[in-house]
């Protein structure tokens, strides 16, 4: 498996003149190649191909005098750049004809000096190395001081140096990891997420949403008050800028960091996984989208779902339409849907539901009758996350579990 390893660099005066040339290097490519093919297109011409199109905007622009800079920087840099140019064509094409599933994807666009965010990637052929004194070697910038924070399980093959919004430095290492499976564990686990709980597990655990971006909701209106305040171009707002990216930054650290922690113990105690698909990008759109943003869903099962894979667990999405809320956990009857404000319910049957207790209880139980076959054998791999065509079930596949000696389901 293939992971990222991010670090802190602490970068130099003149190292950072380096970067900031290096970025605007790769993104001058980026543009160049991005506009001839868009010329290209506009005149009828052929699809430029990759070859001739590094020819064009790196080989021949070096010789000009408008391009001679271009040679300052390392070569796999900007060969990088063509590289990521290619890769936003290919998405985009697969898009356009179906074979990329989910949201549609725009054409690439030219990229701004004015960007939050600068990047560029050296792979092997650029002999980058992490010597003996802990420092980082990249061609062309020198000796980068990195905080490491932990060690690279292997030898890196590509790293790639960000700065972001809030003027930080990033080096982050792609390295081929090995599985570390976990001894088993007996347990499985349903997990409903929420916003007043983050999240509720099928064992009546509930986890409380620490909700950082409220906790720190006043600090950012003053900070943001200030921006406001500032004239547009001069250094002053440059700086209002930095100390609202700082304040956002600090926010999404606390969070990837409580997130990861609270991942990682549900991985090792349980030896399958099962939640909803959640519609995000939908519930993002309503009346509660800060709260939606600040739970920061998405992200959670995303390392749920990479680290069941690494460590030997099961995975898995159920469907995002299964009426977990509205079935009983005890006799699978539909009693229909109900309103937020309604946290319990009574069922005829006399069973007293908690809502996101009773959410979570199905959610397992529709977790495990995808896993299992007609003679309950299971069908899943426990260490491969489930792909997304087959993290579904049948939408009263839970009302209909329950049948007698005929085998006709009872209600």
């Amino acid at each position: 498996m293939q992971l990222r390893y991010n670090y802190r660099v602490y970068p130099t005066s003149g190292q950072r003149e380096a970067l900031a040339r290096a970025f605007g290097c790769a993104r001058v490519v980026f543009n160049d190649a991005l506009r001839a093919r868009q010329e290209a297109r506009e005149q009828g011409l052929p699809y430029i191909s990759d070859g001739d199109l590094s020819k064009r905007v790196i080989t021949e622009a070096k010789t000009t005098p408008q391009r001679a800079w271009l040679g300052e920087v390392s070569a796999v840099v900007l060969q990088q750049a063509l590289a990521d140019l290619h890769l936003a064509y290919r998405n985009f094409f697969a898009s356009l004809s179906g074979k990329r599933k989910g949201r549609k994807v725009a054409p690439p666009r030219f990229r701004s000096r004015k960007d939050n965010r600068q990047a560029i990637r050296f792979t092997a052929n650029a002999r980058f190395k992490v010597l003996d004194n802990g420092r980082l070697r990249l061609p062309k910038i020198g000796d980068l001081a990195v905080r490491w924070s932990r060690a690279l399980p292997a030898a890196p093959s590509s790293v790639t140096v960000v700065m972001d919004a809030a003027g930080r430095y990033f080096a982050s290492f792609v390295v081929q990891a090995a599985d570390e499976a976990l001894p088993p564990a007996d347990a499985e686990v349903g997990i409903d997420l929420g916003l007043t709980h983050f999240a509720v597990l099928s064992d009546g655990t509930k986890v409380a949403a620490p909700r950082f971006l409220r906790r720190v909701a006043r600090k950012l209106r003053r900070l943001q008050q200030d921006l406001s305040r500032k004239q547009r171009g001069s250094n002053n707002r440059k700086k209002a800028v930095v100390k609202v990216a700082k304040a956002h930054a600090r926010v999404a650290d606390t969070r990837r960091d409580w997130q990861h922690k609270l991942s990682m113990q549900i991985i090792r105690d349980n030896q399958a996984v099962y939640v909803e698909d959640l519609c995000v990008t939908g519930l993002a759109r309503t009346r509660l989208a800060k709260s939606v943003h600040d739970a920061g869903w998405a992200g959670f099962t995303a390392m749920l779902q990479y680290k069941a894979a690494r460590y030997g667990r099961t995975f898995a999405k159920i469907h995002r339409f299964a009426p977990t809320s509205q079935t009983c956990s005890v006799c699978s009857r539909l009693d229909g849907p109900k309103p937020l404000n309604i946290r319990s319910w009574t069922c005829p049957c006399g069973a007293v539901h908690d809502r996101d207790v009773n959410a979570a209880i199905n959610v397992l139980a529709a977790g495990r009758a995808e896993s299992l076959n007609a003679c309950g054998a299971q069908v899943r791999p426990a260490p491969m996350p489930a792909p997304r065509r087959e993290a579904g079930i049948r939408p009263r596949v839970a009302r209909c579990s329950t049948r007698n000696a005929e085998g006709t389901p009872v209600p």
